[in-house]
This record gives C-alpha cells, sequence and structure tokens, in this order.
C-alpha cells in the first residue's frame, strides 16, 4: 500500500512539473512583412512567415529574441522576453513605430487551453539546435549548336536555292539532333556556292543554395535565467480580467515601502494591458505625488483606451502634476 501511495505521489509530482514547464510565444506581424524567428541564437523557422508560434518554452526562462526579416532593408530586433507564467502562451507584436521603424511589442497573454488557433500560422516546438540545411539540385545547362548550310545552284534560266539547318540540343545530358532541307524547286545543275556557319548558345540556370543556421553572435545555449524583461511599448487592445487586475493590484498594495511598491506596479504593468479605470486604481495606491507621476508616464504605453488617458489627472492630488502628465501627453 505505501509503495502504491509513493508511484502516485511521484507520478502527481512529474505531471505537475512537466506541465508547469510549457509556454508559448507567439511572433505575428499584420502589414505581410515577412521574418524569422531567432531565439538564443538558433533559427526557429526555415521560412519566412508572418505569424510563429514557438512552442515548449521553459517556465521563468529568459530568451533572447533576433526578428530577421525577409526584406533586408529592414533592421533587425534584438529584445528579451521572459516567462513569467507556467502554461501561458504570450503574444508579441511586429509593427512599426512613430518613427516607421520595426520593433517588438507584447501583445497580450492568455492560457495556453484557452489560446486561439489561426489557420496561417507556423507552428515549431523550440529548438536548441540549428535546423538541416537546405541542399538545392545541381544546376541544369542547356546547350544549343545551331548549323545553317546554304547552297545556290545556277543554270542557264533557272536558279535554285537550297538551305540545310542542322540543330542539336542537349539538356542535361540527354541530346536531340533535327536536320531540316529546303529546296524551292530549282535544278541541282551548274556552279555551286556553299556558305556555312556555325553558332552556339549555352542557357545556364543557377540555383542557389541557403541554409537554415542563423547565429547573431549570441550564445547557442537556452537561457533560463530569471531577468527582467525589457520595457518596451506594447500594441495592448484588451484590457486584462477583473480577477487578474485584483490579483496584481493586491500584489502592489501589500508592499511596504514606496521604491518597491512602484518596481512592483511596474513590472506588473508592463506584462499586462490596463484600461484608464484601472491604471487610475494603480495610481491610487500611491501615498506620494512623485510616485503617482512616474508610474503614470510609465503605464501610458500599455493602456488600451489612450485616448481617454487625460483622465488619469483626476488621481493627481497637485494641479503641477496633471500640467506635467498633460505636456508629457503632447509629446506623444
Amino acid at each position: 500500500m505505501k509503495k502504491l501511495l509513493l508511484l502516485i505521489t511521484v507520478i502527481s509530482t512529474m505531471s505537475i512539473t512537466l506541465n508547469a514547464q510549457n509556454c508559448n510565444a507567439v511572433f505575428f506581424n499584420q502589414d505581410g512583412t515577412r521574418f524569422h524567428v531567432v531565439l538564443n541564437g538558433i533559427l526557429q523557422n526555415i521560412n519566412y512567415e508572418t505569424n510563429v508560434k514557438v512552442t515548449d518554452l521553459k517556465f521563468e526562462g529568459s530568451y533572447k529574441v533576433t526578428i530577421n526579416f525577409e526584406d533586408a532593408t529592414h533592421a533587425s530586433i534584438t529584445k528579451s522576453i521572459y516567462m513569467m507564467d507556467n502554461n501561458t502562451e504570450y503574444s508579441f507584436e511586429v509593427m512599426k513605430n512613430k518613427k516607421g521603424v520595426y520593433v517588438l511589442r507584447p501583445s497580450g497573454m492568455v492560457a495556453i487551453a484557452q489560446a486561439p488557433t489561426t489557420p496561417s500560422q507556423s507552428v515549431v516546438v523550440y529548438s536548441t539546435t540549428p535546423p538541416p540545411t537546405i541542399v538545392s539540385a545541381p544546376a541544369a545547362t542547356t546547350n544549343v549548336n545551331i548549323t545553317e548550310t546554304t547552297t545556290t545552284t545556277t543554270t542557264s534560266g533557272t536558279t535554285g536555292n537550297q538551305e540545310n539547318v542542322a540543330m542539336g540540343v542537349n539538356m542535361g545530358g540527354v541530346g536531340m539532333n533535327v536536320n531540316v532541307n529546303i529546296n524551292d524547286g530549282g535544278m541541282n545543275t551548274g556552279t555551286n556556292v556553299q556558305t556555312t556557319t556555325s553558332q552556339t548558345v549555352t542557357t545556364t540556370t543557377v540555383t542557389s543554395t541557403s541554409t537554415g543556421s542563423y547565429n547573431d553572435g549570441m550564445t547557442t545555449n537556452p537561457v533560463h535565467e530569471a531577468i527582467p524583461v525589457e520595457a518596451t511599448p506594447s500594441g495592448c487592445y484588451q484590457a486584462i480580467p477583473s480577477s487578474d487586475f485584483n490579483a496584481g493590484k493586491a500584489s502592489v498594495e501589500k508592499q511596504s515601502f514606496a521604491d518597491t511598491k512602484l518596481k512592483v506596479a511596474k513590472t506588473f504593468t508592463k506584462n499586462n494591458c490596463l484600461s484608464v479605470a484601472q491604471i487610475k486604481n494603480v495610481i491610487g495606491l500611491f501615498s506620494f505625488e512623485d510616485g503617482k507621476l512616474e508610474y503614470a508616464k510609465f503605464a501610458y504605453d500599455y493602456c488600451v483606451d489612450k485616448k481617454n488617458y487625460y483622465q488619469v489627472g483626476d488621481a493627481f492630488t497637485f494641479s503641477g502634476s496633471v500640467d506635467e502628465l498633460n505636456a508629457f501627453l503632447e509629446s506623444k
């Protein structure tokens, strides 16, 4: 009986551990620009795509992401992403900023079990080794040899022309000869004058050979260190549910020191998308005006209804803070 209980416990523990290690990362572009995804120096998708899902990423793992574009006129993007929640699918949009430069912005997160499926999406399992080399077929060469012979026959009152055309074609080692004789009905007596012209035309089809291995100089080994994500503007379009927001708000609220509270609030915000009302709720947790203002400026990039962001000024105590926030919004 004890052995049976021990076995059940081990199996349950293994199941929980395995489930806790799975995360997905989706990289997509909505303007049709295709790209390669490179994680920790290893190419993940061989073909250029506009929507790539990489599965089986490690929970609490940090990954260096490089986006290489099919159109070489666009500069590559390099960012760090961090898998903070287990069994979660994170989305990142490849989009242009206000300067017309492509950037990588977090778009959202959802439980893997609830993640939507996209028919045009390329799904790959995270790999720590380069994909196999793509070997092209040998080049095909076509040789065309054309020989033309013209014979002119002259009599006392009749001139006859006869043309002999010989064509040889060689394609991939297979030869073919064609002879054509043309006679306009003239007589074959008299003086013969023969002119022979030879011409060789060579056509070569060249195919390129490419490999599926890319390395931008970063380590080729997976990195699973708990380092924070860079704060980058997001392409937020939907606020997180109230239950998730309340959990995050509670984590911020229980911090005793102002600096720690601000750090936790920023971490919570940059990994989610918030509404103006939710941002005002978080601002209400700060006691000092400078902390409120700093957080308000930080949270702007992760707001889903930026057109209403002026309402955030209602959360401040002093008019000077409202003026500074408005100046900040005008610069956006």
